[in-house]
Formats: C-alpha cells, structure tokens, sequence
C-alpha cells in the first residue's frame, strides 16, 4: 500500500507546527524521520493515521483519502505505536496483544476467532513473548513491556506500521531487540515501517529511507547512510560529529561537541 502526504500544513494556537509537508512512503521499506525537539515528527506520524484530524493537506492510501475510509478499514490498513499508551495493571500480554484484534472485528456479526487466535499466536511469536503470554504486562521488564506493546500492533496485521520512538527508555541491549525485530518483520512480511527515531545511528543503519526534519519542514529526505552526514548533523542538531566503520563494515556516527 502506498502512503502519500501532500502540502500538509498544522498549526495550533496560530503557531505553525508543520509547513508544506509533501512525501511518499516507499512501499515495504523502513522510512525513519528524524529532527531536533519541536520539529513536528510525531505530529506528522498522528496525521498520517487520523489520529489528528486537524490538519490541511491530505494524506492518501493507494489514493484514497483516509478521511473517507471508514476507521475499522483504516485501523485494518496503518497502526501506530504512540509514545504514550496506558493499559490496567491486571492485563496480560495475550490480552493487550489481542486488543489489536478489535479492527477486525464487525458489530452483529462473531468474532473469526480462528484468525484471531492466529493473528494473536504470531505477534507473540514474532515479538518473542510466546512465554511471557500469560503473565501481567506491569510485571515486565522495559524492553518486555515495550514489545508487548509491539505485538499488539502487529496483531493488528497492518500493511502500515508507524512507531513513534520505540526505544525511549530502553537500556542498549534492548533497543537493539527492538530494532531488530522491527527490520525482521519488515524483511520477512513486507510490512511498511515509519519511524520517529533519536538515535542517529539506529537511524542510519535500520532504517532504507530518511526524512530529516527542520523548522517544521522537511530539510532533506533520501538513502538514510547517504544523507545522514556530519554536514547535516551540524545543521540540523548544531552538534560536531565524526563517522566511522565498525567491525561489521556499518558506518557509524560519534557526536562530539557541540557546534
């Protein structure tokens, strides 16, 4: 499925959060966005699902406006992991993970609960937490937590996955679980993977494609280790940076001082 935003404008209060945003998502590949505090990133990964409304522009599926699909089809379609979700303390992972099932389902009609039960199996599969099925998500390790959350969003089977930060807080072991995880199902099952990222360097090496954001606009979009220089890290972050290779050939980038 192929996303496209054109000429999206938001503000709030009169104070522009996003100008003249224009971009199609490459299908099946992993499109990070990038960009100091206040860029506007995760207002734009809300805009692309519906989750904000209130914007000018328009944003379209294989062509169709999401403002005329209907939000069961939609949810069927894009899912997003905020940076903010509560759940209550007593829920399981099998639960919060089934609660990804909901779009699939039709008022006056039963639940396939078959497809369900697969849906569900898989996530917990794919996020490695068949074992951790029955157990209450409060109880969890961050990064546990953390793909807990994953698999409800992947029991969802969207062709659109968008994550907004899906590393803030974790320790450097489990970010690395999560990216990983993210790149494998985008590898394995085609899923489109949209991004808000901090990490220059998760950025450059899990990511296809990069937007980089700047003054509410995109600055710069293109092959994510093309773009992503020391140039543009001294724009775009005022930071001094220095790249080299790691042992597996991946370049990497140090930040040094500030600018």
């Amino acid at each position: 499925m192929q996303l496209t935003a054109r000429n999206i404008n938001f503000k709030i209060n009169g104070k522009q959060i996003l100008e003249d945003i224009s971009y199609s998502f490459a299908e099946s590949k992993r499109t990070g966005i990038i960009g100091s505090n206040g860029a506007g990133k995760s207002t734009l990964l809300k805009i692309l699902c519906l989750l904000n409304k209130k914007f000018d522009g328009t944003v379209t599926i294989d062509g169709e406006d999401i403002r005329n699909i209907n939000r069961s089809r939609l949810a069927q379609m894009i899912a997003i992991l905020p940076q903010e979700r509560e759940v209550p303390i007593d829920t399981t992972v099998r639960q919060l993970t089934s609660y990804g099932r909901f779009p699939h389902r039709r008022i006056f009609r039963s639940a396939d609960i078959e497809e369900d039960r697969s849906a569900i199996n898989w996530a917990l599969k794919v996020t490695q937490l068949t074992d951790f099925a029955d157990r209450q998500v409060a109880t969890l390790s961050g990064g546990e937590r953390q793909r807990a959350w994953l698999s409800m969003t992947l029991a969802q089977r969207p062709k659109i996955l968008l994550l907004d930060e899906p590393t803030t807080y974790l320790d450097i072991k489990h970010q690395l679980e999560v990216m990983e995880i993210i790149s494998e199902v985008n590898r394995l099952y085609g899923m489109t993977i949209i991004m808000v990222l901090h990490d220059l360097n998760h950025a450059r090496i899990f990511t296809d494609d990069l937007i980089v954001m700047k003054n509410h606009s995109i600055f710069k979009s293109g092959e994510a280790k093309k773009i992503l220089t020391i140039g543009l890290v001294r724009e775009v972050f005022g930071v001094e940076a220095d790249i080299f290779f790691n042992n597996k050939g991946d370049s990497v980038i140090q930040c040094l001082t500030l600018t």
